[in-house]
């Protein structure tokens, strides 16, 4: 089964978020981005998509609606506007909207990252129900505990293999490589030391017993952390994939507990656990599985995808969208890298450009927009947030010995909008190493009159492209009216918005006319059109 499109409406901290662009072949989703930037309520949003519909259960108002600390609880809406709350389609699969639908049971699998069972011992054994009956988890945040149930669940397939009549030919040893072969396959391929050698007696000593270098009938609760967090993804893994045969898998945080070689190791070793049909999403800060996901892109061009939730505004509307594989790896790289210069691996080019990390509507505007021009044809540059001009001017002052030590074989580029600036003045910040835009602002680029007739073709409005420039027109002579100059395309830039988005009955394009350059105009502009090769050529020549 494999994810198309995702939507979200007030869901826990997201307004409006759609998902989409996610290509048919992608076997691998790695959800990226800084601790509280929503990846883990992202998986969340699937699990309740996949409770509601499949068992009819509506969940917690206060826990996953983002309106819930200023409305009242509402029971009756809040049963009415659950359903309304996150919506999913495939490629492969259509399921009926109705509630408590058996068709949805089986096709999705959540783990979450409180993963713990440090020891467990089996005494008398249980019968398991099948798994896809009932809800594994009710939300992301509670603890995770399957060790035990899947020892269960082994020792149960070895009783109905000895007494299936088709196994009559094989021997106890090839029923048993059978049960736990995968597992001591991928445990191997994990670890060089160890192995998983008995699963004791049952009903005396039931657990997990591993041969550890010399060491023979190592029990489970002996093993470190990193052992047990990883024995327990492949455990179950291999134990439910029977069950959920052709399934969206969600695991947050697999990394926990684990160091970089060895979480790449595991990110490998999942991939090739999942059964064919179905899809892995992965949410992680590890360096480790982003190196190994990257790599496996290589090897399989098109099974891998980042979806990166950094940087992001989730009070306003926003689309998310598959980024380069290269980029988001090099992007996490360099976000890392000022936290622990133990892990600093750095980029080619820095490029400091006006704008602010702090504030809601244009919140790193300028950056945003610059990575989504470039990020295919320059993945090495990598833009930042500077401030004003002053403080890129002055950039030095703040990061200077960063700049002279740690970025000492990077290429620095300071760049800043021509505003109103005189050819002496542009001429003394080229003095001092700072490139002035040639245009105004960005906004003059991005409302370039190419890009609104790229946008009519889009739409297939073609015949809506003269009267799409003649609003900018209008706009701008309003705008001038008001005192502003005539190549003030930022101060026209609302009006701009409002009537091209009339002309061609745009929808979700974006909120804003910061949203609408940024999300809708910028993906526009291709290396082939003129105002890009005149915008890459005052940026990097």
């Amino acid at each position: 089964m494999k994810v198309k499109r995702v939507e979200l409406i007030n869901f826990k901290r997201f307004t409006h978020v759609i998902v989409e662009n996610i290509p048919e072949t992608t076997k691998l989703v790695m959800l990226v981005g800084p601790n509280g930037s929503g990846k883990t309520s992202f998986i969340e949003a699937l699990n309740h998509f996949y409770k509601y519909y499949g068992f009819y259960n509506v969940g917690d108002y206060y826990y996953l609606d983002k309106t819930s600390s200023t409305k009242p609880y509402d029971v009756n809406e809040w049963h009415h506007n659950t359903a309304n709350k996150v919506d999913i389609t495939f490629y492969d699969k259509t399921f009926s909207k109705t509630i408590n639908n058996d068709d949805i049971k089986g096709h999705f699998y959540f783990r979450s990252a409180y993963r713990n069972e440090p020891d467990f011992e089996i005494r008398a054994m249980k019968m398991q129900k099948n798994p896809i009956t009932s809800i594994r988890l009710n939300t992301l945040i509670q603890n995770d505990q399957t060790v035990s149930e899947n020892y269960q669940r082994l020792i149960a397939d070895t009783i109905s293999g000895i007494y299936d009549s088709s196994n009559n030919g094989k021997t106890v040893a090839m029923l048993r490589d059978e049960l736990v072969g995968k597992i001591q396959i991928a445990l191997k391929n994990v670890f060089e030391d160890l192995n998983l050698s008995s699963l004791g007696q049952p009903l005396t000593n039931g657990s997990f017993f591993f041969t550890k270098g010399v060491i023979q009938d190592f029990d489970y609760q002996n093993l470190s952390a990193g052992e047990k967090a990883t024995f327990d993804l492949i455990l179950d893994l291999v134990v439910q994939s029977k069950y959920y045969e052709d399934a969206i898998y969600c695991i947050d945080e697999p990394e926990a507990h684990m160091h970089t070689k060895l979480q790449s190791k595991v990110l490998r070793e999942l991939t090739k656990l999942i059964p064919e049909k179905s899809q892995l999403w992965i949410s992680t800060h590890s360096i480790g599985m982003l190196q190994e996901a990257e790599q496996i892109e290589k090897e399989e061009p098109g099974s891998v995808v980042f979806l990166d939730f950094g940087g992001r505004d989730f009070d306003d509307d926003q689309i998310i969208q598959p980024v380069k594989i290269g980029k988001a790896v090099m992007e996490k790289f360099y976000e890392l890298a000022f936290g622990d210069f133990s892990k600093l691996i750095l980029p080619q080019t820095i490029v400091f450009c006006e704008g602010s990390t702090c504030g809601n509507k244009r919140k790193n505007f300028d950056k945003s927009v610059y990575s989504t021009l470039f990020e295919n044809t320059h993945p090495e540059a990598f833009f930042i947030s500077g401030g004003s001009c002053n403080d890129i001017e002055n950039i030095e002052d703040k990061h200077g010995e960063i700049l002279s030590t740690i970025l000492k074989n990077s290429k620095i580029i300071k760049l800043v909008d021509r505003d109103d600036r005189s050819e002496q003045e542009i001429e003394d910040l080229k003095q001092k190493g700072i490139r002035v835009l040639r245009k105004r602002h960005l906004e003059a680029y991005l409302y370039d009159d190419s890009v609104i007739r790229k946008l009519c073709d889009k739409m297939g409005k073609q015949d809506k492209f003269n009267a799409c420039i003649e609003a900018k027109k209008t706009a701008i002579k309003n705008s001038v009216n008001r005192g502003n100059p005539e190549d003030d395309i930022k101060s026209a830039g609302g009006e701009i918005y409002n009537a091209i988005k009339r002309e061609l009955n745009l929808t979700r394009c974006g909120n804003n006319s910061e949203s609408f350059l940024r999300d809708t105009l910028a993906t526009l502009i291709s290396p082939d059109m003129d105002i890009y090769k005149e915008l890459e050529k005052e940026i990097f020549e």
